[in-house]
């Protein structure tokens, strides 16, 4: 490896934590490290956790960093981490979380994780498609001409407020039905608890349990997200739909179910196939590395490379 500007910071910041990584030029992951994220704290201190993480990492490597690529929740533009309601920032320039005089790109984290699925992943090869990531909550991004596609504002892929049930729960967000109080990990968990009369049950024991109780919440997650899945396509008519986060690791007790229903409710076309995610839990980080790449005029780098990520123990 060359001393100056051969590789990249790349940062996937969740609400529990973060991941962080060098990529190089040719794709290969240098070092890959988890922290804690402080968000109970204050907003400050999440931006001050990042920001030396990002110094911790870069010193990490051989010369100085050709850029840094960062992946947040929220409402994010390619220069300011507009808002994120878990993390409670507002209009954070991207140069406040880093003290390196190197270029920085924010990314919104699902579509960053879409834009390396697209490249790098599941949906290579493929121009249009939907990477659904269903896990504490759900946000989709919508895969346009290979290109993450954000909306007029920012605001695209929130499919997980979508309303599949209108007369239904309350959702966190205000509204009513919505498929994420339905078919998020959390609300699967949640949902069982409340009607069994249990504590913290977690939904991959909803996922496998024979009780009456956890398969009637489960048929109904598998409901909202067929309703959801229906929608979509009719609107958008993706090649593909890709589903990751920790609900697809349930394999074909969700895909066999969600898939029947979707090509049911379908019922004058043919539905998209339906496949798992390729990067797991490092599709955030990845994608985050082509925009430290794209933040350094790099925008070529990501279709050849081949990555091999091991997953990093959390650093305290």
């Amino acid at each position: 490896m060359s001393a100056k500007s051969s590789f990249v910071v790349a940062l996937d910041v969740g609400g529990t934590s973060m991941k962080g990584g060098l990529v190089s030029e040719s794709g290969a992951v240098l070092l890959s490290e988890r922290r804690p994220t402080p968000r109970e704290e204050s907003p400050e201190a999440v931006v001050a956790a990042i920001s030396g993480f990002i110094a911790h990492l870069a010193g990490s490597g051989e010369g100085v960093p050709a850029g840094v690529g960062l992946a947040v929740p929220g409402l994010v533009s390619d220069n300011s981490a507009v808002y994120a309601a878990n993390l409670g920032w507002r209009d954070v320039p991207a140069t406040d979380f880093t003290t390196l005089d190197i270029p920085v790109m924010l990314g919104h984290d699902v579509r960053t994780g879409g834009l390396a699925e697209s490249i790098l992943g599941a949906g290579r090869g493929v121009s249009d498609f939907l990477f659904l990531p269903i896990g504490t909550g759900i946000a989709g991004a919508s895969i346009v001409h290979g290109e993450p596609y954000g909306g007029s504002a920012g605001w695209a892929g929130e499919i997980g407020h979508t309303p599949v049930f209108p007369d239904g729960e309350e959702c966190a967000c205000g509204q009513f039905g919505c498929l994420e109080t339905y078919a998020s990990a959390a609300s699967v968990g949640r949902r069982y608890s409340e009607r069994a009369g249990v504590e913290g049950a977690k939904a991959e024991q909803v996922v496998s349990s024979d009780d009456p109780i956890a398969i009637e919440v489960w048929d109904e997650a598998v409901e909202a997200l067929s309703l959801a899945l229906a929608t979509y396509t009719l609107l958008l008519d993706p090649s593909l739909i890709v589903l990751g986060g920790g609900l697809a690791e349930a394999g074909p007790a969700l895909f066999d179910p969600v898939r029947t229903r979707l090509v049911k409710r379908l019922a004058f076309r043919d539905a998209p196939p339906l496949v798992p995610a390729a990067l797991g839990v490092d599709a955030g980080m990845l994608g985050a590395a082509l925009l430290g790449w794209r933040a350094a005029g790099r925008p070529e780098l990501g279709p050849e490379w081949t990555v091999d990520v091991r997953s990093a123990p959390m650093v305290s």
